[in-house]
């Protein structure tokens, strides 16, 4: 039996912050999130996306993302997630939030690096707690262009950092294609509304269930 990991993003990588987020500003902070579960446990994530569809009178073959939804959806995953949590503890979620106005400037020049250190925070730790491990980041979400790649970079931390065997495989789908991507998204979604927007009702409902880190705060 493996362990799935999706993950996904919510803010940006920009350093421009004489504006607001939005108008021409770049976000104060950028949350990656993760969902975890067994191979056995993928298709709850997903019953719980088709819900919140259905209860939202979306087209659930069509992509939503969170920036898009409206709070009746937005409340209804919230509480849906939550349940899924407390129903089924083998579904884990993780967040990790990076105050962006406190990062120091040297590490300001390659966002790539700052996406990979979050990811390694997040995430290392837990694979290594499993000898097959699947990821699946959201393509989009993957900065990565020179040096070692996501996988590589925590193939090594695996293997030579915390000397463990984990075995692991990093697979590349478009959200649109997969509902377990469009719940990470919805989850980044809520961490990142609460620090950034101070909109926290649904994260408020999730917080008990997510493990989350802070940096730079």
């Amino acid at each position: 039996m493996g362990q799935i990991f999706y993950a996904d993003e919510s803010g940006d990588l920009g350093w421009k912050f004489d504006q607001p987020y939005g108008k021409g500003g770049s976000s104060r902070h950028l949350v990656i999130a993760a969902v975890s579960l067994p191979d056995t446990d993928d298709h709850r994530p997903e019953r719980v996306m088709k819900d919140v569809y259905h209860g939202a009178r979306w087209d659930h073959t069509k992509e939503k993302k969170w920036i898009k939804a409206p709070d009746k959806a937005r409340n209804h995953f919230a509480h849906k997630a939550a349940e899924l949590a407390k129903n089924h503890g083998q579904v884990n979620y993780h967040a990790i939030v990076v105050e962006k106005q406190k990062v120091l400037p040297h590490l300001r020049d390659d966002g790539n690096k700052l996406y990979n250190y979050m990811v390694k925070l997040l995430l290392v730790n837990e694979m290594a707690k499993h000898n097959l491990v699947e990821f699946i980041p959201d393509p989009r979400s993957i900065k990565v262009d020179s040096g070692n790649s996501m996988h590589d970079y925590l193939s090594i931390w695996l293997g030579f950092e915390l000397k463990v065997p984990t075995q692991l495989r990093t697979q590349k789908i478009e959200s649109k294609y997969s509902k377990n991507l469009q719940f990470t998204d919805f989850l980044s979604g809520v961490v990142h509304s609460h620090f950034e927007f101070n909109k926290s009702a649904q994260f408020n409902v999730l917080a008990p269930h997510i493990k989350l880190t802070k940096l730079f705060f």
